[in-house]
């Protein structure tokens, strides 16, 4: 009507109106799976079952990418008044320093986190090396008669479960360990389900919050002085392996995976049996 007024005008109608600033709200998931209950029920039933028998069942994801230097990390923390941390104000990588790489492990039966703070590209190479070395360090003296390991991952990223080089690489891990590899993954859109986010992450990013990851160092000991009021306990160490992207495993070699599918969606769940006991 061509009326000339001023922005406080404006924004005092939308109140009036009903109207207020609102941030983006994360809700939507993609579409529903019509299993996806019952791949919750399914893997919730494997979980209980190794439980029961005292077999080692872990949550494994590989968490967000972290600038490592004099950056802004979100939060805030305890510091004397008007002395607040100072970073730099663009969010820039430093070439020397990169991006670390939280690959972590939670053990469901015993309330324990290990992360591996990888240098390089997140592979499979790398999420199972994790495993590996959690396996060695932690898992297997704390199951010395398992015969099997219940692994639950989501359905992407470098443990998806349509990545060939994963499945490929838990038969390598099979093979040194001599454990049957029993996988689960969750259906597409519920990562926020697997244990791991929630159990162990979210503990992390509340323990560095406000925090700059000023080096590798930093970042692993402070997601090694992780603890909660229920027990929890984390080891963290440094990765410093490169892994190469983009691995392709070839048919022959797919061919050659011991793999088992479960009869219920069978991409999602499977049993990787070892080829030969270890030496």
């Amino acid at each position: 009507m061509k009326h000339r007024v001023s922005h406080q005008v404006v924004a005092d109608l939308l109140h009036a109106l009903g109207y207020s600033l609102q941030a983006n709200r994360k809700t939507k998931e993609g579409t529903n799976h019509p299993d996806r209950n019952a791949q919750f029920e399914h893997l919730n039933g494997k979980v209980k079952w190794c439980l029961g028998r005292r077999q080692p069942v872990i949550s494994v994801d590989t968490q967000k990418k972290e600038l490592v230097g004099d950056f802004k990390n979100n939060g805030q923390e305890w510091r004397p008044k008007g002395e607040p941390e100072e970073v730099r104000v663009h969010d820039f990588v430093d070439p020397e320093l990169g991006r670390a790489t939280p690959c972590g492990i939670y053990d469901l039966g015993r309330n324990n986190g290990w992360v591996s703070v990888g240098m390089d590209h997140d592979t499979a190479e790398f999420a199972v090396e994790t495993i590996r070395r959690w396996w060695r360090s932690m898992g297997q003296p704390a199951y010395p008669q398992a015969t099997r390991l219940l692994i639950t991952a989501d359905a992407g990223g470098s443990n998806g479960s349509r990545l060939r080089l994963w499945k490929r690489e838990l038969q390598n891990l099979g093979n040194e360990t001599g454990l049957r590899i029993v996988a689960c993954h969750f259906p597409p859109g519920t990562s926020k389900w697997n244990k791991i986010e929630h159990r162990l992450f979210s503990y992390i990013s509340q323990n560095w919050r406000g925090k700059p990851l000023r080096s590798f160092e930093t970042i692993v000991s402070l997601i090694a002085a992780t603890t909660t009021s229920t027990g929890l306990k984390v080891h963290a160490e440094l990765n410093t392996e490169s892994y190469q992207p983009g691995l392709k495993v070839s048919d022959r070699e797919l061919a050659q995976i011991k793999i088992r599918r479960d009869r219920f969606h069978g991409d999602w769940n499977y049993e990787i049996q070892p080829r030969s006991l270890p030496t």
